[in-house]
């Protein structure tokens, strides 16, 4: 890794001296040419020397809205400037999911193996989204739920045999729309009464002792068997 000129943006003053004593003793690489414990205080820096990257944390002042912007504008203003968070929210995952769209280069959380050369280098050679190991564990256990939710979806729709036009049917359905608004959906080529058909034969194969139900009763029932993807539930145009 080559030698890059960084500021610290950190407004609590013992974390600001353990992250510097983090950087000096672990990236000698790094030249500290700032520090900043509010926005004012890091526009004033950055525009006195720019930087290769800016080590952000995001609750500055109490607000964690300040970091996010602050990430925000600093990619708009200087895209070639690496933006790596360094930042002890370690619970709220929407704020991790603002600051990616934000542009940060990866976050590294203020717990497990904290920030080490080897992420800080990715970052410096390119690497995108760079993550700690407590980030990386919920990202694997996110992405092995979901493939899990996809599969077990997958072998729904064989098991029951469901075709296209009854996971579009039951979809309608789940989302509110009448029967008679169904048949106007653009390729759904079935009128009110084949779609009752539909339906009543929907009601053999998903409850196949034969009890009567109902449309919601159905779609519930959909959705318990993983045949409908509640959080893709997206109406087909009109």
């Amino acid at each position: 890794m080559d030698k890059f000129k960084l500021i610290i943006v950190e407004d609590v003053p013992l974390e600001l001296k353990g992250t510097e004593g983090i950087v000096r003793n672990e990236i000698p690489e790094a030249e500290i040419i700032g520090t900043a414990q509010d926005e004012v205080a890091y526009w004033r820096l950055i525009k006195q020397q720019q930087p290769q990257l800016v080590l952000l944390d995001l609750g500055l002042g109490g607000s964690t809205t300040v970091g996010v912007e602050l990430c925000r504008q600093t990619k708009e203003a200087y895209p070639q400037v690496k933006v790596l968070i360094f930042t002890g929210e370690i619970l709220n995952e929407k704020l991790w999911v603002d600051v990616l769209d934000a542009g940060a280069d990866g976050i590294i959380l203020k717990s497990g193996e904290l920030l080490t050369r080897r992420d800080v280098s990715a970052v410096m050679e390119g690497k995108q989204l760079v993550f700690n190991e407590p980030i990386l564990q919920k990202i694997v256990d996110r992405f092995k739920q979901s493939v899990s939710s996809q599969l077990a979806r997958q072998e729904a729709l064989i098991d029951y045999e469901i075709d296209e036009y009854d996971e579009r049917f039951l979809r309608h359905l789940a989302l509110g729309y009448t029967k008679e608004q169904i048949t106007g959906l653009r390729g759904m080529p079935f009128g009110v009464k084949s779609l009752e058909k539909r339906q009543n034969e929907l009601v053999k194969k998903l409850f196949p002792s034969g009890e009567s139900v109902n449309a919601t009763r159905l779609v519930v029932r959909a959705l318990e068997l993983r045949i409908l993807d509640i959080d893709n539930l997206m109406p087909d145009a009109e």
